[in-house]
């Protein structure tokens, strides 16, 4: 029998109880998710697709674990976390480069090799990060956020994840994306490949984002997520408030811009760069 028909057998129990092959079999599954084998979402024909039962048997892990001790930093401080969720038990051969300083990964993610991960940063049970990715200081990859190949995840910048709803979408990030420092990226926002936010730059399902370059406006609509065109490149910026009373005040309202594209030819960096002149 499958992992995936095992594991929607488990979430059939609920809330327990659960035995030792209940809490083995969960143990798999998250060896999975962190092998890269099973994903919260994934592609398909272009399209994302959400695989809800892995969403579901994350979520049953915390229901079926237990407060124990989680890890020592230096052997001095210790913490504390559901016993289903362990740290990544990383080894050299893994290729992943993590520099001392505080920063954690949740057994259950994916992180391929030649990522980089600068301290402190936390990726998060469920999520999903590809090769030469690098996660910069005081970043966040969420649960169940799905980050493409080359993506560099400026300073501070803060990827939701979407655990719940169960069939929402998570956030996505594709291939060759420079996400600037202090971006936040939320809601299940889906950042196509090439797609550049310079620093600052907050997406959300609920903050429209203007296009100067076509004239369209992108929004969530319903289960659609908000969705930045791939090259685009995306600035903070305002509109003026509607009403009488914001008027008289000047009040404006923050939205993201998108200011250019870029082409084949031109790098992240050079493309930004140009656009904030």
């Amino acid at each position: 029998m499958s992992l995936q028909r095992r594991v929607e057998a488990l979430l059939e129990k609920g809330d327990g109880p659960f035995t030792g092959s209940d809490h083995a079999l969960f143990g798999e599954f998250r060896s999975a998710l962190g092998r890269g084998e099973v994903r919260a979402a994934e592609p398909e024909g272009g399209r994302w697709r959400v695989n809800l039962w892995v969403k579901r048997a994350i979520l049953l892990g915390f229901r079926m674990g237990r407060l124990a001790p989680a890890g020592t930093l230096g052997g001095a401080e210790r913490f504390f976390d559901k016993d289903t969720f362990p740290l990544k038990p990383l080894a050299l051969e893994d290729g992943v480069r993590l520099v001392p300083g505080g920063s954690a990964i949740r057994d259950g993610a994916y992180v391929a090799r030649g990522v980089v991960c600068m301290p402190p940063m936390y990726v998060n049970v469920g999520a999903y990060v590809d090769e030469g990715t690098m996660i910069d200081s005081h970043a966040l990859v969420g649960s169940c956020a799905q980050i493409g190949r080359r993506v560099h995840l400026s300073a501070a910048a803060q990827i939701g994840g979407v655990l719940e709803p169960v069939g929402a979408m998570p956030v996505i990030v594709e291939d060759d994306v420079l996400v600037g420092g202090g971006c936040g990226v939320y809601e299940g926002a889906l950042v196509r490949r090439g797609a550049v936010l310079a620093a600052g730059t907050i997406l959300t399902g609920s903050t429209p984002v203007l296009d100067l370059v076509t004239g369209a406006t992108y929004r969530r609509s319903g289960d659609t997520p908000l969705e930045i065109p791939a090259g685009a490149v995306v600035v903070p910026g305002s509109r003026a408030a509607t009403g009488e009373h914001a008027r008289a005040l000047g009040v404006a309202l923050y939205t993201p811009v998108i200011v250019k594209y870029r082409d084949e030819k031109t790098s992240a960096a050079t493309a930004l760069e140009e656009a904030l002149r």
